[in-house]
């Protein structure tokens, strides 16, 4: 009977553990996916071609996006600035008070009147920021973006770099992505839950 009961007891407690440890895992996934989303991002001080410095910390109350590209970018770039400002367009004032920014990862070249003159093609709402070669490095860290000069037979050179829109929620919190090739209808539908629609 003795050895019975202990058996039972070994299984009982057996079974608890791995409850546990079940348990356990689960929440350490859920902190590690939270953790990684919560990690997209990061405070910032940059010139605007809408005047003086955009400062992140006066962001919050409003959601907010950011792209990160170049003027000299041949399809990209000029693709998804043209398809934000028909997202915007859609909007209407429901988006009045939504800002996206387009950082410039070729600050060499992208002076802010060269960026000011590129973005009078697009929605005014789009606003360019310029930081130089530091605060880039520390963008592209705190964003997760790729970027990387890539030189052309001709002498000048080219940037590849990340193609995501960046959102951000009006407490300042990563909500997700835009893609390049995005169909118009989801783009769409994801800036609308953005604003609260």
């Amino acid at each position: 009977m003795k050895t019975s009961r202990l058996i039972a007891a070994a299984a009982a407690l057996l079974a608890g553990v791995l409850v546990l440890g079940a348990v356990y895992v689960t929440v350490q996934r859920e902190q590690s996916s939270q953790s990684s989303v919560m990690s997209i991002g990061g405070p910032f001080v940059l010139a605007s071609t809408k005047g003086g410095e955009v400062d992140s910390r006066t962001l919050e109350g409003q959601p907010y996006a950011m792209f990160f590209g170049f003027t000299h970018c041949p399809e990209v770039c000029p693709t998804t600035l043209y398809e934000m400002s028909n997202s915007l367009a859609k909007l209407g004032s429901k988006a009045k008070n939504f800002r996206v920014f387009f950082v410039t990862v070729d600050p060499e070249r992208d002076t802010l009147p060269v960026l000011k003159d590129y973005l009078a093609n697009f929605d005014p709402r789009i606003e360019a920021l310029v930081p130089d070669q530091a605060q880039l490095q520390k963008l592209a860290k705190d964003f997760r973006v790729y970027y990387a000069k890539v030189p052309s037979s001709d002498g000048s050179y080219s940037m590849d770099h990340t193609a995501s829109i960046f959102l951000f929620d009006a407490s300042g919190r990563f909500s997700g992505t835009l893609s390049y090739d995005e169909a118009s209808t989801m783009r769409d539908a994801k800036l609308e839950r953005l604003m609260g629609g």
